[in-house]
């Protein structure tokens, strides 16, 4: 979990996207989750990941 009110780092993981409300354009987090190596290095990204599934999709790549 990451706190991020300046909005750095979703910037630099390109996650402030455009998104429909209501059918409306609003700016906001496109939910993503990234498997980064213990040198730091982005292994796999997900995105539009759903909160319900990713847990065991992110197991499933670690084993």
């Amino acid at each position: 979990m990451l706190s991020d009110t300046e909005k750095e780092v979703i910037k630099t993981y390109d996650v402030w996207k455009e998104k429909l409300m209501f059918g409306r354009p609003v700016m906001g987090i496109e939910r993503s989750t990234y498997l980064i190596d213990e040198d730091g290095v982005i292994v796999k990204a997900f995105g539009k990941v759903k909160p319900k599934d990713n847990p065991k999709q992110m197991l499933k790549e670690l084993n």
